[in-house]
């Protein structure tokens, strides 16, 4: 039996997509679902699942032996808005809670794998270097990611990731995302300003070494992350700290041009400004050294950005059921 934490949410449901592509199906889903509204629940709709249990409820009853089989704990659960301001609620979900379900794993044998965030990285001046020794360097540059750098800091600390995997996505995009608002990825936001006014808005540049458009991220396929989690879930052996990128830095104008191409449409970005209270909070630059996943021996190569952007819009947003679905296995 594994659980998935944020199960329902976009990486966690994408997972659960790639474990029923497996043919795994003996999986507890925890999550809040929230209101109707949002849409959550239709991450979960076309997969199969085991049982569902809100996350209130949760840890309860993991720690009163309700579920003795289980083999893996993969923990997707958190809240990822980078502008919460409730510093406490931050704490609570995603240190707090994430302390608990890590000592269980480590006192029952059980395989443990993690969200963290390439967003503990801060700035980016100190490198994206992602060997533990160089955990303590990391300015993270809001609460959000301070909340996931300090259990990393703990993790390795009380030496649980010599028996875990922690995760440091970098920008990932693709289906599932669709509950997530101004946190959705670019491409989902292009693809729907295309639909409604043809052309796409980008922030302008306030750095004079940086073109407008020119901003760089590490952009990655869920389904490049999807896969990394399954090996890991698959080699036990392999622990510590992985950043989950493609390795590759590309432009907003990049990701802009082809979410058009996969259209079949010429681009049209307009550039505005970019509000000043994000000036000092905004990545310029950020980049995902891969050269330890690979030490470790994942080999497959990631989805170029071409080609992950042309799935999903062609094979996802542009179908009348855009979500994980065991019908399209």
């Amino acid at each position: 039996m594994i659980v998935i934490t944020g199960g329902a949410g976009f990486i966690g449901s994408a997972m659960l997509w790639e474990l029923n592509r497996c043919g795994m199906e003996d999986v507890i889903i925890v999550d809040d679902l929230g209101s109707t509204e949002t849409g959550k629940w239709k991450n979960l709709s076309g997969l199969s699942f085991s049982d569902f249990i809100h996350k209130k409820d949760f840890l309860s009853r993991l720690n009163s032996n309700q579920f003795p089989e289980i083999s893996a704990v993969i923990h997707m659960g958190a809240i990822s808005t980078t502008t919460e301001t409730d510093a406490s609620l931050l704490m609570e979900n995603n240190y707090c809670y994430s302390q608990e379900l890590a000592l269980f794993c480590a006192r029952r044998n059980v395989r443990f794998i993690y969200a963290s965030s390439a967003a503990t990285y801060g700035s980016g001046t100190v490198g994206y270097n992602d060997e533990e020794e160089n955990l303590k360097q990391l300015r993270p540059l809001n609460m959000y990611a301070y909340s996931k750098q300090l259990f990393d800091l703990w993790a390795f600390k009380k030496e649980i990731l010599k028996k875990s995997a922690g995760l440091k996505f970098f920008n990932v995009f693709g289906p599932n995302e669709y509950h997530k608002g101004e946190m959705s990825s670019v491409v989902f936001k292009a693809f729907h300003q295309i639909k409604q006014s043809g052309s796409v808005q980008l922030f302008e540049s306030h750095r004079s070494d940086y073109r407008n458009g020119e901003q760089m991220r590490d952009f990655i396929y869920v389904k490049d992350c999807t896969a990394i989690m399954l090996w890991l879930l698959e080699d036990r052996s392999v622990n510590g700290i992985f950043n989950v990128g493609t390795g590759q830095a590309r432009s907003f104008n990049d990701l802009v041009q082809a979410t058009f191409s996969a259209l079949g449409l010429a681009p049209s970005i307009r550039y505005i400004p970019m509000p000043e209270t994000l000036h000092d909070k905004y990545q310029y630059f950020t980049q995902a050294e891969v050269n330890k996943l690979r030490a470790y021996g994942y080999i497959p190569p990631m989805t170029s950005l071409e080609n992950g952007v042309k799935d999903y819009v062609n094979n996802y947003l542009e179908s009348e059921t855009p979500y994980f679905d065991n019908e399209t296995l």
